[in-house]
C-alpha cells in the first residue's frame, strides 16, 4: 500500500475494538496498512527528522510504507507479545518502544497519542481536569492513614474506593467486612469517594461526536456484575446538551480523539463525573446499543487521511 494518504491500524485482530473498526473500513472500502502487535519481530521501523519533519520507513506485513504517508493512526497499545527467542524478542521490544515514541512524534492524527494518555496514570490528577471541563467530581480522599479514611467514612457515610492508578479496579463499597484490612492502606495510598447514587452512563466521544449509553445495573460497579451473579442492561440515550458540550470539552482538553467517560446521573438530577478512559474497549457497549461508534471512528480517520491537518 503506498499513496500521499494512509490510514494505519496498530493492535491484533481478535481485540474486539480492532476487528470492529477493521469492518468499519471495508465497509467504507477504504484502504489501510494494519500491524499486528503479535508479529512485531517481523516488522521493522527507521525513524529520522528531514528538514525538521518526522521522516523514515515502516516495513510489516510485507509492506513497506513511507511514515510521511500515514495521516491518521488508531493503535491499541497492549502489553507486547515476547517471543521466546532472545533475539527475536529483543526486536520485538524495540520496535514496539521505537513504534511508541513515533506516536508522538508524527503529524498524522493518532488515537490516542501515549504521552495524552498519561493523564489516566493518576486518578486524582485526572479528577482536576475533569473538574476544569466543567463536570462535577465527587468529594475524595486519597490516603494511607487508616484513621483518615474512618473520619471520611463517619462524615459521608457510604463510601467507595479504588486504585489511585491507571490500572484497572473493581470499584467497591467500604462496608465493615474491610475494617479488617483498613490497616492495609500504610502501604498503598488509596483514593476513596463519597458513594454517589445514582444511574451509569458511558459517554464515548469520538471526534466532536458523543454516544451515551444508560447502564441499569445493582452492584458498584457494572463492568463486573457477572461475577456477583447480577446482570448489568445497557440502552442508548441521548445527552443533555450542557452535559454533551462538557464530555467534548474534557476530551479536547485531554487532547483524545476517542475518549470513554464514566459519569452517573444523580436522582435529583445532577451528572457526576468518575473518570476519563483513554483508550475504551468501546465495543461492550456498541455490540449491546447498535451504537455506530466504530463508524464514527472509521470516518475520524478517513476524514484525517482525505484531509491532512484539517482535524
Amino acid at each position: 500500500m503506498g499513496g500521499p494518504s494512509m490510514i494505519l491500524v496498530f493492535g491484533r485482530p481478535d481485540d474486539p475494538p480492532i476487528g470492529l473498526l477493521l469492518d468499519a473500513l471495508q465497509q467504507r472500502n477504504t484502504s489501510y496498512a494494519f500491524i499486528d502487535d503479535r508479529h512485531l519481530a517481523h516488522s521493522s521501523m527507521s525513524v529520522g527528522f528531514n528538514d525538521g519533519l518526522v521522516d523514515g520507513r515502516l516495513t510489516a506485513a510485507g509492506e513497506d510504507i513511507e511514515l510521511r504517508a500515514i495521516r491518521s493512526v488508531y493503535a491499541r497499545l497492549l502489553n507486547v507479545v515476547i517471543p521466546p527467542d532472545p533475539e527475536q524478542a529483543s526486536h520485538a521490544q524495540t520496535f514496539h518502544a521505537l513504534f511508541t515514541q513515533w506516536l508522538d512524534l508524527t503529524p498524522a492524527l493518532v488515537v490516542s497519542r501515549p504521552w495524552t494518555m498519561a493523564s489516566n496514570a493518576s486518578k486524582p490528577y485526572q479528577a482536576q481536569l475533569i473538574a476544569a471541563a466543567g463536570l462535577e467530581v465527587p468529594e475524595t480522599l486519597v490516603t494511607n492513614d487508616p484513621e483518615e479514611v474512618q473520619e471520611f467514612r463517619d462524615r459521608h457515610g457510604h463510601i467507595v474506593f479504588k486504585s489511585i492508578s491507571g490500572v484497572r479496579s473493581v470499584v467497591e463499597e467500604l462496608g465493615n467486612r474491610h475494617q479488617e484490612r483498613l490497616d492495609f492502606v500504610r502501604n498503598l495510598p488509596t483514593q476513596f469517594q463519597v458513594a454517589i447514587p445514582g444511574t451509569d452512563v458511558r459517554v464515548h466521544v469520538v471526534g466532536e461526536r458523543t454516544f451515551a449509553t444508560e447502564i441499569i445495573s445493582d452492584v458498584a460497579d457494572y463492568r463486573y456484575a457477572a461475577r456477583s451473579g447480577a446482570e448489568a442492561i445497557l440502552k442508548g440515550i441521548e445527552l443533555e446538551i450542557d452535559i454533551r458540550d462538557a464530555c467534548i470539552r474534557l476530551a479536547a482538553s485531554l487532547d483524545l480523539p476517542l475518549c470513554g467517560i464514566d459519569l452517573r446521573r444523580t436522582p435529583d438530577g445532577r451528572w457526576v463525573c468518575f473518570e476519563a478512559n483513554p483508550m475504551p474497549a468501546y465495543s461492550y457497549y456498541e455490540e449491546h446499543t447498535g451504537a455506530d461508534i466504530s463508524g464514527a471512528l472509521a470516518s475520524l480517520l478517513l476524514d484525517a487521511a482525505q484531509f491532512p491537518g484539517g482535524q
